[in-house]
């Protein structure tokens, strides 16, 4: 009966879009859309400065996974993240209507509707960690041109053929803007900083800046390529001692939830229990928190090292 009343909930909703003559990407684009003026307003500038709060919640993963797709340049993906988030929240709370459980109903609607951004999430780090791998690289071989031949373009257009994508792109862009548009290399050589998210780049790309007018200074990058060396092996030195605690994570995830169908067929009075009984369903509440409150930490956890000065 619960499920039936849901889906003509639903059905209403759907209604009342067509009624209105707007679709669900319309609604969530004029919404985002509203929370961006907002935002990009003069007050909402000075409260972000000047506020010492940080974010919290739904605003600050709203605000990661806007950063990561930018980053990744898939910026107009955020849309579409939204909206399989909400689908995924009605599917949640169907399950938990299906299964007459009103206590469980809040935890699936939020930790479904969790999931995508989880996943950019967990995307992300394994795009940072394979950035950093072709950085380090990129920039060690770079700069053993430079402390050759003291010409920055040259360097560049020496190596750009053994450059790989996310990086391949960036130097590229620069070798076309130095040669064809703007001289300037300085000006070139900052706005790399606003193409990478990395602070060892970041410096790195400062002291290159600083050798076009001390070439003495060369040997200043050497140490600052070795930093991402150091971010590699400490990074792959702590993906071995996460292995383990992740691995059990997954078999214990696999365990809580194989229980319950499981018990099923090897003890049908305990299953009764568990589905019917008040209590019962308020252990199931309390296990589902647990198991998104402990996905939230795994990605959490797995974030690559960055070093910071």
């Amino acid at each position: 009966m619960n499920s039936v009343i849901f889906i003509a909930f639903i059905a209403m909703v759907v209604g009342l879009f067509f009624i209105f003559g707007m679709t669900p990407l319309m609604f969530i684009e004029e919404a985002a859309s509203h929370l961006k003026r907002r935002d990009e307003s003069i007050q909402g500038k000075v409260q972000a400065v000047s506020s010492k709060k940080k974010k919290h919640g739904w605003k600050k993963l709203m605000d990661e996974t806007s950063t990561i797709l930018s980053a990744t340049g898939k910026e107009h993906r955020l849309t579409m993240m939204i909206i399989l988030s909400l689908i995924l929240r009605v599917v949640g709370a169907f399950f938990a209507i299906v299964m007459d459980n009103l206590f469980i109903l809040p935890v699936f609607a939020i930790g479904f509707a969790l999931l995508p951004f989880w996943y950019i999430k967990f995307i992300a780090i394994k795009w940072k960690k394979e950035l950093n791998n072709e950085l380090e690289t990129t920039l060690s071989i770079i700069t053993t041109s430079f402390l050759r031949c003291e010409s920055i373009i040259t360097a560049i257009d020496e190596n750009i053929d053994y450059i790989n994508p996310p990086v391949y792109d960036v130097f590229k862009a620069f070798l076309m803007q130095t040669k064809l548009i703007n001289s300037n290399i300085k000006v070139a050589l900052s706005g790399l900083t606003e193409k990478i998210d990395s602070p060892v780049f970041h410096e790195w790309v400062s002291a290159v800046i600083d050798c076009q007018e001390d070439k003495n200074l060369k040997s200043t990058l050497i140490p600052i390529v070795s930093k991402l060396s150091d971010m590699r092996i400490v990074s792959a030195e702590l993906d071995y001692l996460l292995f383990e605690p992740v691995k059990e994570f997954i078999s214990m995830a696999v365990l809580l939830v194989g229980n319950i169908p499981l018990m099923y067929f090897l003890n049908r009075d305990w299953y009764d229990t568990l589905t019917t009984n008040t209590l019962g369903k308020i252990v199931l509440a309390i296990c589902g928190s647990i198991l998104f409150v402990s996905i939230a930490g795994v990605v959490r956890l797995s974030k690559p090292i960055e070093y910071r000065r």
